[in-house]
């Protein structure tokens, strides 16, 4: 069994959507692989900011510009996928001033909008910012719902006539005559498509476009070349609701735990900077969630006293060339590299793209689609910047929905925001369309209408929809989802997807059981465990639940001895007991 193809990409992140994207609108004949879910990898673990630029514009100008002209671009093109927050770099009284109006200085020389305001002003804006920020310079950063934006991006790509395939490991590069051929991938459960799982199967191509970002080095490998990644972990931590409105960073230069991004119902908080030798095995420790807290509450008071629903961490892609020797991950660029292997290495027929972000994923896919539209002979120029994604209808339109079908509850609202130009064809139904997810305000109709796309992959379908990603983190809603799979894939089908979505949410609230998350955790513990008789069946479990841990009160301070212990592995629920190190589909919640 094989493929023939233009192009190959590898990669289902922001850039290889983007790259898929962009050569199937230039009539190339592409084909996109992703070992996981889209946005597997370090796409669905950020913290969902549209950067304004402004973050870059003292350390790093031409990335500052790079994003500011991007943040517009894709307000433009993907407007169902950004909430436009607004953003603030807020500082304290011990931050240095100097530094505040080298901040200002360098927005202005990168053509990003920036204003000053004073403490009040900000506190007026966002009146839970601690009382003695001083003042604030405003900025066009955004919140980005990184999930919606592959999503459509490869529903453009297939509308162009690309073809997508998820769960489709690379095993390996295939190499004839000193060049680059194709790949080898073995199909798993959960792809789209009519291949069967376990299948091992050969896809040759003109091109290879390696687009993995924290893992490129790994198909470097196995192609033979060497790819000087060097990933970095950062942890996210998600607040139960939405302590601000608006983006707010630290006006500081670089460091950890400087950042809160609103994100649909929730907060993030981050991050971290800590280089690690493998993106797929590396330390989730609890002192970085206990920064966060720690940290941004000098900035929002409220998120000490608030509900942690959870921590995520995530791989940055850095890039360093070879000779730097940089040290400090913190200082290696933010830039992204095209690496030609023809000329780099004397190995044809693959480039490699590293480094970069979301915000410049675009630009980047531009960059190396011309890249290897030269390589074969087509002149065709980019449009993805002028050609809208689809379900990104100007508002207008929208609303003109919403009145029609009577769109005024939140629910209806959150499913039109979700669907944007799809929202008539899902929504448009006879039949009973109850909330099977009341925290995020999915309805039965496009719970059904993601199950189609997805197939029996639960976990796909969250991030179609956030269904289980709210307050409950599926306490609620988790069977629910598992009982609309019955009817076409039976109930054993159901019962393992139920499981692996359990699974998926346990994960992220490891580091979080303190204080009322520690009585959710357990409620959801009993809700799954009674439900489907976790509790009757002991070889479902690793090892006993120590019950007496939950006898803490939620009032008892920041994390009793109890609490500590079972934040530290006590409750094991299923395979829960791997989560700490197993991040290979730990995805950001905040942001799905």
């Amino acid at each position: 069994m094989g493929q023939m193809t233009d192009v190959l990409v590898i990669g289902g992140g922001s850039t290889g959507c983007g790259i898929a994207r962009d050569l199937a609108m230039r009539g190339v004949d592409v084909t996109l692989v992703e070992k996981g879910n889209l946005t597997h990898g370090t796409t669905g673990r950020m913290h969902g900011l549209l950067h304004s630029g402004g973050r870059y514009a003292v350390s790093d100008q031409a990335s500052a510009t790079e994003c500011i002209e991007e943040n517009r671009i894709l307000r433009e093109i993907a407007g169902h996928c950004v909430e436009e927050t607004g953003g603030l770099f807020v500082k304290r009284p011990e931050d240095d001033d100097s530094y505040f109006q080298e901040k200002l200085s360098g927005c202005r020389a990168c053509d990003i909008p920036a204003e000053v305001l004073t403490g009040a002003e900000a506190r007026e804006r966002e009146p839970y910012l601690a009382a003695d920020i001083e003042k604030a310079i405003s900025v066009p950063d955004a919140a980005i719902d990184p999930f919606r934006l592959c999503v459509a991006t490869a529903a453009s790509t297939e509308a162009h006539g690309g073809r997508i395939r998820t769960h489709a490991e690379v095993t390996d590069v295939l190499l004839e005559d000193g060049e680059v051929t194709g790949v080898e991938i073995r199909q798993a459960e959960g792809g789209r498509g009519d291949v069967p799982p376990g299948t091992t199967e050969r896809i040759t191509a003109d091109y290879v476009v390696n687009a993995t970002g924290a893992w490129a080095g790994h198909i470097g490998e196995m192609a033979g070349v060497e790819v000087e990644v060097r990933p970095s972990k950062g942890v996210m931590t998600v607040m139960n609701t939405r302590q601000v409105d608006t983006v707010v960073n630290r006006c500081r230069p670089k460091g950890d735990a400087d950042i809160v991004v609103p994100h649909e119902t929730a907060c993030i908080l981050g991050t971290t900077d800590k280089e690690v030798s493998d993106p797929e095995d590396y330390p989730e420790e609890r002192w970085e969630v206990d920064l966060m807290i720690e940290e941004l509450s000098e900035l929002v008071p409220i998120i000490e006293e608030a509900r942690t629903l959870r921590s995520f961490w995530g791989v940055r892609p850095l890039y360093e060339p070879p000779g730097t020797g940089t040290e400090d991950p913190t200082d290696i660029t933010r830039d992204f590299f095209l690496l030609d292997h023809a000329d780099r290495d004397d190995l044809p027929g693959m480039t490699s793209i590293v480094g970069g972000k979301l915000t410049t994923h675009r630009m980047m896919a531009e960059q190396i689609s011309d890249h290897v539209c030269e390589k074969l002979g087509v002149t065709a120029g980019c449009r993805t910047d002028a050609e809208t994604l689809p379900g990104s209808d100007d508002i207008s339109e929208l609303h003109e929905w919403m009145d029609e079908f009577g769109l005024r509850s939140p629910v209806s609202r959150r499913s039109a925001q979700r669907l944007g130009s799809r929202t008539k064809e899902v929504l448009d139904t006879d039949e009973p369309n109850p909330t099977i997810c009341s925290c995020e305000a999915v309805t039965r109709a496009e719970l059904g209408d993601a199950i189609d796309d997805a197939g029996r992959d639960l976990n796909a379908v969250r991030l179609r929809t956030r269904a289980s990603m709210g307050t409950c983190q599926g306490g609620f809603c988790c069977h629910r989802m598992a009982d609309e799979l019955y009817p076409d894939h039976g109930a054993e089908a159901a019962r393992e997807s139920l499981d692996e979505l359990y699974q998926e949410r346990w994960k992220g609230q490891r580091h979080a059981l303190w204080g009322e998350q520690l009585s959710q955790a357990m409620l959801n513990h009993l809700l799954h465990a009674t439900t489907m008789n976790r509790d009757g069946d002991p070889s479902q479990l690793d090892e006993e639940v120590p019950f007496g841990a939950f006898d803490a009160g939620a009032d008892d301070g920041p994390r009793s001895a109890n609490e500590s212990a079972v934040a530290d592995g006590g409750l094991v629920h299923d395979d829960a007991s791997q989560s700490a190190s197993d991040t290979g589909s730990n995805e950001a919640d905040g942001c799905r």
